[in-house]
């Protein structure tokens, strides 16, 4: 199948967030873990690349997101996609801006536009700065993120010292006024050379018209949302060659695990919910796991009824993670959970899950890896931006539900249960 629009993500919970979004539509959607070793085969319509590259140095960043465009671009992909989160994760160094200039200058463009709002989500952008519902991204809990805290809502000021060509605006007054609009100011401020172009959206209506202004465009970037109207926009083309038949999941054993390494305000409040339903959980602490090892957390697993779908979880609020921090360092308190996590999600596969729940990004990219999953299948949506996924792991069929920090309701892991 010819490949319409080539993805690539900047972590494993963005990507399954684009693909089941993409998939709304009923397009064929392929999700890949990394980048395919082989050469393009049996392509989607859409090809996402999930990759993990937020929290890398820029220039391994860069590297990795340049393999991937040269994949998307043997697989035929004429159009592209940067996914970066709702909340536009980074630090002064990137890596959204180097990225975005490095496959600008791959091919060969000389503008491109930033949009992550997800107003179903409650992300907005509003003269040029970005709100967490009500709040400001850096009144939001987002300033207390262990990776990537912001502390700076305005998104020109965040992108202005990771990129090297000027930044500018189209603010809503201009959003409002439709594609055409938004067309004429993107040719106005080109020829002003502003390369990187930030775009005002609170409604689905404005991302709706950006994508239509933009859907030519060779090079979008942004949340996912924003693209989410493209497979209409193409169909209305008639960019596709075949008609799709219904997707169907396959038939998955209801034994499960969920593994909770996000600690977001939201994922705080979804597993204190799920643990007032009195499921098995454990609770890891990073400085008893960085002086014991996991083998306590994996024997307490494997005495589980998995059909009861216990809870691993390192969910914690911001003074403790702060304090993990301040003892084993930033990085290490993460790596360290995000090991043992992994680990539990091989043990639990191997004692009969099939049906497992990750919290967190990075967390998810640990748990694939360690699965060995380099494709997975897009099914039903969970929440906004979540759906079931499904792949096989050392011969077994697993559903997999990755879920960013921030997204689904309260409700959300017994929401995921309920709807597989």
């Amino acid at each position: 199948m010819t490949t319409i629009l080539g993805c690539i993500a900047d972590d494993f919970t963005g990507a399954t967030d684009l693909a089941g979004l993409l998939a709304r539509s009923g397009v064929p959607v392929s999700l890949r873990i990394g980048v395919p070793s082989e050469p393009p085969t049996d392509t989607a319509a859409f090809e996402v690349i999930a990759l993990k590259v937020r929290n890398l140095p820029a220039r391994e960043a860069v590297s990795e997101c340049r393999t991937a465009l040269d994949w998307l671009q043997r697989a035929g992909a004429q159009r592209f996609y940067w996914k970066y989160c709702s909340t536009f994760d980074s630090t002064p160094d990137g890596n959204i801006g180097p990225v975005s200039e490095a496959l600008m200058a791959a091919l060969g463009i000389h503008q491109t536009v930033y949009c992550p709002a997800f107003p179903e989500n409650g992300r907005s952008v509003f003269m040029g700065n970005l709100f967490v519902g009500r709040e400001p991204l850096a009144e939001s809990p987002m300033k207390d993120h262990p990776l990537t805290p912001m502390r700076d809502s305005n998104l020109m000021r965040l992108l202005e010292p990771q990129v090297t060509k000027s930044v500018g605006l189209i603010d809503r007054l201009c959003v409002a006024r439709g594609p055409e609009a938004i067309l004429l100011e993107l040719t106005r401020l080109s020829e002003q050379s502003i390369a990187h172009v930030v775009i005002d959206a609170v409604a689905q209506q404005d991302l709706d018209a950006i994508a239509t202004a933009c859907r030519d465009m060779r090079l979008m970037t942004g949340g996912s949302a924003l693209a989410m109207p493209l497979p209409a926009l193409y169909k209305a083309m008639d960019a596709f060659d075949t008609i799709f038949a219904p997707n169907h999941p396959p038939e998955i054993a209801s034994d499960g695990i969920i593994l909770s390494g996000s600690c977001s305000a939201m994922t705080n409040a979804q597993v204190a919910q799920y643990l007032a339903t009195g499921v098995p959980a454990y609770r890891i602490d990073p400085l008893i796991l960085a002086k014991q090892g996991p083998q306590a957390i994996l024997d307490w697993l494997v005495a589980q009824d998995l059909a009861h779908v216990p809870l691993i979880y390192a969910t914690a609020e911001p003074d403790a993670v702060r304090a993990a921090q301040n003892e084993l360092g930033r990085t290490r308190a993460g790596e360290i959970v995000e090991e043992a996590l992994a680990a539990c999600a091989i043990a639990a596969r191997d004692a009969g899950a099939r049906r497992i729940i990750v919290a967190g990004g990075e967390t998810s990219g640990a748990v694939t890896k360690a699965l060995d999953v380099d494709r997975l299948d897009i099914g039903k949506e969970i929440a906004p931006g979540v759906p079931w996924t499904f792949c096989v792991s050392n011969g077994y069929q697993l559903a997999l539900a990755l879920k960013s920090g921030n997204f689904g309701a309260e409700s959300f892991f017994t929401d995921a249960l309920s709807a597989i």
